[in-house]
């Protein structure tokens, strides 16, 4: 709340500086304000009795808007990739697929490793574990297993995220 929508009979004023100036009764301060061409900003309402600060309002709303966007900015999301591997897939086709696993590891994002069955290949769904427990192995120094190696389905899925320096 600021300067006139203030609802309280007197406030423990804070200066534009920053400095304390004590218990003032509200018209007070409002008029220290106005005096100052500053505005009175109800900074903590919760408290006996309310702390008011005199301020630049627009101008302290304006650096919380830049420091929101910068934060924006600078913050990483983290995507999911995901990598399928087929029940009785090749050793080059297997090296190929754990490239681009080790590929968005490094680049920050999780990555969801899924074996498909088709037809009949779900009775072996242990040659599915086995390919999924040969990546968890090869990618141990460079990420950590978020889920287990579980069959969904016609899919076994395990997610792997990367490890935080």
């Amino acid at each position: 709340m600021i300067n006139d929508e203030i609802r309280a009979r007197e406030v423990r004023l804070v200066g534009a500086e920053g400095e304390q100036i004590g218990i003032k009764p509200i018209r007070e301060a409002l008029q220290m304000a106005i005096d100052l061409n500053l505005d009175l900003v109800n900074v903590a309402p919760q408290a006996k009795p309310p702390v008011c600060r005199i301020m630049d309002y627009g101008k302290f709303r304006y650096e919380q808007q830049k420091k929101e966007k910068e934060a924006r900015k600078n913050q990483k999301i983290v995507d999911i990739k995901e990598v399928w591997f087929r029940a009785n897939i090749e050793e080059h086709d297997y090296q190929t697929k754990f490239r681009n696993v080790v590929k968005f590891l490094n680049e920050g994002d999780k990555v969801k490793c899924s074996v498909r069955f088709r037809g009949r290949e779900i009775t072996h769904a242990n040659i599915g574990q086995k390919i999924l427990e040969r990546v968890k192995s090869e990618v141990a120094e460079i990420s950590v297993v978020e889920r287990q190696p579980k069959l969904e389905g016609r899919s076994m899925i395990m997610i792997l995220a990367p490890k935080s320096s």
